[in-house]
């Protein structure tokens, strides 16, 4: 995820210099920040802002890079069983569509496919960074099994590819009142689609799921909606290891079954509200496989498990947030792909055109990394697949 340390600061510094809106903007951002009111008389100044944007990019996390907010203010107004009025999601198509036309134009209002013949799904999809990998390789992966993916999504950087902060900020409500930005809104109400994906965040709660899977349902009945669990991150230990000789299998094990433990709950919640058509894109169990495979030998041209650790550059995790290392998008794309479609990667006979820099991942690394997405897909219940007979096509 992108560093929320830097994201705050751009927008404040958006704050700072767009003058029509810059009282409106740090009376939003008060809400959201209300330590940086320095003198607490209830109002944010541009000189408390500047204070408080400084002393945010001082904040480094240990270990380098940036530390991501993991608990911060939510509006009050998600509390409520209603939006407020104005909210672009209770308008009609029509008037969606009018909405997003005037920031991108009539013909770039509505993003709409063809009912693909080559058994390729329709997806919409918010998300971050930790997505990015995968929605960049998903299609590549697709076009090597015969299909042309149909793929749209409005995504941000670290909380900003939130459900709730894209829920928001589409809908012009709370952070975003009366500025909204209705990218997939508009789509959604007037084309058809057969599934969303979204990206997990720091605190996520029901209510920023059901609104989007509400809106969906209404338009398209019969959409899934598929949630990655991402992987384990350095923040759940207590301290940064100062060697990867602490990361044992066990300790791998350990940091996913707390992943999964997060996000389990939540989808059993929204399966019982909805159907079964909310499933994991168990991105986590892939990553603690892959560790598992490289502390085994088993992961060729691999070097480390976290860069921010041993300082190598191959390795599974470049930073301490957590970002994939380099190759790792491809095993992102195969989950992402295995999940929505039920079948291995391993079956895909065409080479996958991925923008490879020189021999790396390779050939080798790459079969490997379908294995693990098809044991990660199919051995997850909460995925949607199940592979009784090991024929690498869901039941």
């Amino acid at each position: 995820m992108t560093p929320t340390s830097l994201f705050l600061a751009l927008s404040l510094l958006v704050a700072i210099s767009a003058d029509a809106q810059s009282e409106r903007q740090l009376a939003n951002w008060l809400k959201r920040f209300p330590k940086a009111d320095l003198n607490g008389d209830g109002k944010l100044t541009v000189e408390e802002a500047s204070k408080f944007r400084k002393q945010f990019q001082r904040d480094r996390r240990p270990g380098g890079g940036r530390g991501v907010v993991r608990n911060f203010k939510v509006d009050e107004g998600w509390k409520k069983d209603r939006f407020p009025e104005h909210a672009v999601s209770y308008k009609s198509p029509e008037e969606i569509k009018a909405i997003y036309a005037k920031k991108v134009g009539e013909e770039r209002a509505v993003r709409s496919f063809d009912k693909p013949t080559d058994g390729a799904i329709r997806v919409v999809g918010t998300g971050h960074s930790f997505m990015a990998p995968g929605y960049k390789t998903l299609p590549l992966i697709a076009k090597a099994a015969g299909m042309e993916q149909p793929l749209y999504t409005h995504t941000g950087g670290g909380m900003t590819g939130s459900t709730r902060y894209k829920w928001e900020q589409e809908n012009g409500i709370f952070q975003f009142d009366g500025r909204p930005t209705p990218k997939l809104l508009a789509s959604i109400s007037n084309a058809k689609w057969e599934a969303m994906m979204w990206g997990p965040y720091f605190n996520d709660k029901p209510e920023y799921y059901t609104c989007w899977v509400e809106f969906c349902l209404k338009y398209n009945p019969d959409m899934k909606f598929y949630l990655s669990d991402a992987w384990p991150q350095l923040h759940q230990l207590k301290e940064i290891p100062k060697s990867e000789e602490f990361f044992t299998e066990e300790v791998m094990d350990r940091l996913g079954r707390e992943r999964s433990a997060e996000y389990t709950k939540l989808i059993e919640l929204l399966n019982g509200k909805y159907g079964e058509r909310v499933f994991i894109m168990p991105t986590s169990d892939a990553m603690v496989l892959a560790a598992k495979h490289y502390l085994r030998g088993e992961l060729p041209g691999i070097e480390g498990l976290h860069k921010s650790v041993g300082k190598k550059e191959r390795s599974l995790w470049r930073d301490t947030l957590g970002h994939l290392g380099p190759g790792f998008d491809q095993l992102e794309g195969y989950v992402f792909y295995a999940t929505l479609y039920g079948r291995s990667p391993e079956l895909i006979r065409e080479p996958v055109a991925f923008r490879e820099k020189g021999d790396f991942p390779g050939p080798e690394l790459d079969r490997i990394f379908r294995k693990i997405a098809w044991q990660a897909v199919s051995n997850n219940p909460l995925s949607g697949v199940k592979d009784s007979d090991m024929d690498g096509v869901g039941d």
